[in-house]
Order: structure tokens, then sequence, then C-alpha cells
């Protein structure tokens, strides 16, 4: 019998049968997921599930991939495979412009999903989203969006520190989210620079990152904001020859939050001599912490409540059993690298199926940074004016599963 319109069941005995998993996309994303299916189980104890099918439009080179990779198999039409009866989990790596049709479709098949970030590549898609994700959450169908830097155990070690009050009342917070692999104007044109498949530029692709790192640390909301976007290279070398660049080389916005605290954000893909630095600062009355991701073991603390001749920053290496997510790992100090993020989200993930709980980022704290997302591009194409969001935003949860 075909139970591909039946909700995914939660997992809540030794004697239920594996979920299967699909994921689609196998390029850089797919690769991290892939990676983190293939050794979560050997770290942590989650459910039992099994890698059946990776998903891609190239039949040879997704063979190839889910071979190595560790897929069961592989296959090219993904709308065949979420109606697969041993298909509960589908992880959706694909490209923005592919997010909401194949969530929508997998949601409303009873699949659980996980789904890169952001969400989708214009809001009424990521509203379409949030509302299938809603309606399948009332037929025990879970849904998440991959924010994997929520992940990294120094940034969910902050939110403990925030969270207990240890910077006392945030008054701003700056986020910069700084790259260079677009710096060279020869580099090659891609999706990610035409509109039409990539949404925005560095503002979906890394500002979506950082917005959520403000909303999650803090748990807040955004209320007001102002931005900017900027192109550098509007053109870039095609197979035919130039072709335009359709969407933002680097952003720029100020967000106002429900808390009265003030973030900036800066994001580029033109920071020449920067790779891949997620730089956070976060600035209270009591205290204050510093984060690089290029540094991402280590956590830096002021705690100004001590006397100020023993008042300055230490450096904290988030490497302890103590630390999220760390008991799983190695001996205190060997240190932890990117991927273990995407680990970390697929454990979160598999427990909150397993025991029918609502995993975080929900589709809704997506929606979220989406509505912000859009503010910024209001405000840029509006001269940086003064835009109002909506009061239907949600703070972010208090509580993470690390």
């Amino acid at each position: 019998m075909n139970t591909a319109h039946t909700p995914a069941l939660s997992q809540d005995s030794s004697t239920a049968r594996p979920l299967g998993v699909a994921a689609i996309g196998y390029a850089f994303m797919g690769k991290a997921h892939s990676n983190a299916w293939r050794n979560v189980a050997s770290f942590f104890d989650v459910p039992a599930f099994e890698q059946k099918v990776l998903v891609g439009r190239d039949a040879t080179q997704v063979a190839e991939a889910a071979a190595k990779y560790g897929w069961a198999e592989s296959a090219t039409d993904w709308r065949e495979v979420i109606e697969r009866d041993d298909i509960h989990i589908v992880d959706i790596c694909a490209p923005g412009w592919m997010h909401a049709e194949i969530a929508v479709a997998a949601l409303e098949a009873g699949k659980h999903v996980l789904v890169e970030k952001p969400l989708a590549n214009t809001l009424a898609e990521a509203e379409l989203m949030t509302a299938a994700a809603a309606k399948a959450r009332t037929k025990g169908v879970q849904s998440m969006i991959g924010f994997n830097y929520r992940r990294v155990p120094a940034l969910a070690l902050a939110r403990e520190l925030i969270a207990e009050g240890r910077l006392g009342t945030i008054r701003h917070i700056r986020a910069a989210y700084l790259q260079d692999w677009l710096s060279d104007a020869q580099s090659p044109m891609t999706w990610r620079l035409r509109k039409e498949t990539a949404g925005s530029g560095a503002l979906g692709d890394i500002a979506s990152h950082a917005i959520d790192q403000v909303l999650f640390l803090l748990g807040d909301a955004v209320t007001e904001v102002t931005g900017r976007l900027h192109t550098f290279v509007d053109h870039r070398p095609g197979p035919d020859g130039p072709e335009e660049v359709t969407v933002d080389d680097a952003a720029w916005a100020t967000l106002t939050l429900t808390s009265g605290a003030i973030a900036s954000v800066e994001v580029s893909r033109v920071a020449t001599g920067q790779k891949n630095s997620l730089k956070l600062e976060i600035y209270g009355d009591k205290g204050t912490i510093l984060f690089d991701l290029e540094a991402l073991n280590e956590l830096g603390f002021l705690d100004a409540t001590v006397p100020v001749r023993e008042q300055g920053f230490r450096r904290i290496l988030v490497n302890e059993p103590e630390h999220p997510y760390l008991e799983a790992w190695w001996p205190q100090g060997h240190i932890i690298g990117w991927e273990h993020t995407f680990t970390h989200q697929v454990r979160d993930f598999l427990l909150a199926i397993q025991d029918g709980t609502q995993p975080s980022p929900s589709f809704e704290e997506g929606l979220n940074v989406q509505h912000v997302l859009a503010a910024i591009e209001e405000s840029a194409a509006a001269k940086s004016s003064l835009i109002q969001l909506s009061s239907t935003t949600e703070p972010a949860p208090t509580t993470e599963g690390a």
C-alpha cells in the first residue's frame, strides 16, 4: 500500500523500522550534509536511519556522488523519491529556487523536511513553505531550516552565557560575514550570481546566517531595518561572453530589536583576504562576547563585573565535555571543525523526530529572517529608508537542543 500521503511516524521504540533518508542535491551542501548523515550515529545516540537515496539532475554524477558519500542508491526525479514508502526524511540541499516546490511537496507527502538556508528565494515562497510546515506539524511531521552555525559549540555557549545574564543588558551587536571568492573580477558566472536562481547575492547567502545569529543569540526579534546593497562587478565571464550579474556583491544593514538593542550587519563576497569570516561582537552593560568563525573553537569573553584592574578579554577554548555537543567528540583541547556543525544539526533533527517535538530553527524562524532580508532589499531600493517590520514576527525560542 502506498503510504506516501500519511504522516511519517516518530520513532519512539527500539522496534520501529529505520527512518529512510533522501537527500536532494549533491554539490557543496549535499556533500556537507552527506558527511553528517554518514557520521552522526558514530558519535551520538540517535534513532536508527538509513541513507536511502541521493537525488541529482545528472544521472552519472549523482551515482558517483552517492557511492562516494554512503548512499544506497541514486535517482534523478525527486518527485518519485518523495512518494516512496521507504522515505521518511527529505533533506533539501538544492539551490534556493527549488526549495519551496520540493519542501511543500515533501511535507504534503508526510515526510519530515530539513532544508538549507535561506528558506526560499522570495518572501512569498517562504510564506507558502511555513504554512505547509504548520499544517504538517498537526500530523506529526517535523521541519527545520539548516542554519548550521547555531550548532557551533562556541556560539551555543555564547547563547547560554547571554541567557544567564552574564552580559547584562545587551546594547549593540556587530555581525560581519566576509568572504573573498568573488574578489577577482574574472571569476566566472555561476547560478549564485543570477537573481532568478539565487534570489539575491551576499544578502541571502551569508547575511541570512548573520541575521539568524543575532536573533538566536539574543532570543530577540527585529522591529526596524535600514539597508544598502551594492554590486561591485556587474558583469562576469560566461561561456558565451560577459554576463550581467543581477544580485548584490555586498550588503549593509542596521537592525533595531524589540529589546532596544541595535545590530549592525555587514556582508561581502568581495572582501579580499577574508575566506569565511563570520565575526560577532555582542556588547552588554556587564560584559562582552567576541567570536570569529575562522577560529570556531574559541570564544572571547570579558566580564565587566570584576574590578577594572582585573578586567580583560579571556580566551575560552570551547572543547570541554561540559560545553554544548562536545561530550561526543575528542579529549579536551582536540578541536573540531566546520563540518561538525552539520553533524550536530542532523543529531538535533533526528532527536526532535524521535521525541515528536518541533526542532529549531523552525520554518517560522526562517520566515522571520526572510522578512528581515526583504526589508533590507526594500530599504536599499528606497535609498536606505527606515522600514518598519510587522509585529507578527516572533522572537527565537529561548531553548536549544544542544
